[in-house]
């Protein structure tokens, strides 16, 4: 059973009691990331994020690592368009111990002027690294098509010009203004006891006050035709992403969109894995991802290919996009998809790290528990003419974008811009 706990210095505690295991996976979620940052100051969020490692009143950078490392435990934390989460799994027994490293990072951070000079430069040299890895970078590409000139299309890193005015007074205000009560919630599931858990953050986070205009601007989206954008790179592979605007997070269809992605290309079964990869050897990596926010989503297809074979490889992936738009989906391959999702989730949850993050981030974006079985009754009452109706909703030429980055000439350019089509 989930627990959930107001407490009175204003901090929201959630946790989930998983018997016969050993650790403890915690989160300190806020509710804050690149799509609440304007064009000036883009990539706040994650260099905030950097610099919490770096040192406390209390701690060093290294007794930081050490209080969690020293006693057989990990720390990590994340950065997305809509959140920050900051992590650790341990032992069950330690979980006092990592709370209190955990909150001291996230509400006493120095934020030293030399240690932000240095992360600064860390960054930078991180923003450099994806911009070599064209896996990586043609999805910032394709982000920057699906949602153009607002923060929803920025890099959550931050670009090179913005990173390199971000100052200390910024950082101060920023935390200051998002790192509030009403805007954190500490999540624990493992080994452990809610009340227990309870008094612990009592002890070690202080009180806080309450986050103002902790707003984000809404997704635009008015396109009106295909959209694409090639990036010129001399490369051993052409990677390609190709993108539709798809479903908010607490879309009641999601789950049907879920089903569609399992189905094309979540996994070696799947339609594009299949026709593309077994039954023509045009790419080693072909799949598909969803993504999901507060307000809008996106259904992406991602390959490296043969640059060779770039316009053949795109016309069977929108050949299979087609198929599913008009024709229904079988009986068994609806079954297996169902069976596979259901599966997935299950395995996931076992785990207290998985379970932490899908309990986290879906209360601190919805504010209420998505339970598993409830899900799972969903997924299983899904039929063929749903999953139809849907892939034609989405499956539309004028919501359609494509991103490619590699050895591309004008004329190849031109010939694959002019086969965007459903």
């Amino acid at each position: 059973m989930y627990k959930k706990t107001r407490l009175d210095n204003g901090l929201t505690v959630v946790s989930h009691y998983m018997p016969k295991r050993v650790s403890v996976s915690l989160g300190i979620w806020i509710k804050v990331g690149s799509r609440y940052e304007q064009a000036r100051i883009n990539g706040i969020s994650h260099f905030l994020e950097h610099l919490l490692f770096k040192g406390t009143k209390k701690r060093t950078c290294e007794e930081i690592k050490q209080s969690i490392e020293g006693i057989g435990g990990s720390l990590n934390a994340f950065t997305s368009e809509e959140l920050t989460c900051y992590l650790t799994k341990i032992p069950g027994k330690y979980i006092g111990p990592a709370l209190d490293v955990l909150a001291d990072m996230v509400f006493n951070a120095n934020l030293a002027p030399g240690d932000i000079e240095l992360e600064r430069k860390v960054i930078l040299e991180e923003i450099r690294m994806y911009k070599d890895l064209p896996g990586h970078y043609v999805s910032d590409l394709l982000t920057k098509l699906l949602w153009p000139r607002q923060p929803l299309g920025m890099n959550i890193a931050g670009e090179a010009e913005s990173v390199g005015t971000i100052n200390r007074e910024g950082l101060f205000t920023y935390r200051q203004r998002f790192y509030q009560a009403n805007n954190i919630v500490v999540v624990a599931c493992g080994a452990l006891e809610h009340q227990e858990l309870l008094k612990k953050c009592q002890r070690v986070v202080p009180s806080l006050g309450q986050s103002q205009g902790n707003a984000f601007l809404l997704a635009q989206e008015r396109q009106t035709s295909p959209q694409f954008n090639c990036y010129v790179k001399d490369t051993e592979q052409t990677h390609l992403a190709l993108g539709m605007h798809a479903l908010a997070r607490n879309h009641p269809e999601r789950f049907c969109l879920g089903l569609l992605h399992v189905i094309l290309g979540a996994n070696l079964s799947s339609r594009l894995f299949r026709e593309v990869r077994e039954r023509r050897g045009l790419a080693y990596e072909i799949g598909t991802s969803v993504k999901f926010y507060q307000d809008t989503g996106a259904f992406v297809v991602h390959a490296g290919v043969d640059n060779r074979r770039v316009q053949e490889t795109l016309e069977v992936i929108l050949e299979q996009l087609r198929k599913i738009k008009k024709n229904k989906v079988g009986r068994e391959e609806l079954k297996r998809a169902k069976e596979y999702y259901v599966g997935q989730l299950r395995l996931a949850l076992e785990e207290t790290v998985d379970h932490m993050i899908w309990l986290g981030e879906n209360f601190i974006s919805l504010n209420k528990f998505l339970r598993a079985e409830e899900i799972i009754r969903r997924v299983k009452r899904i039929n063929p003419d749903q999953l139809k109706r849907l892939a034609k909703s989405i499956l539309e030429d004028n919501n359609l974008s494509l991103a490619l980055i590699g050895p591309l000439k004008d004329k190849d350019k031109q010939r694959i811009k002019k086969r965007l089509s459903f």
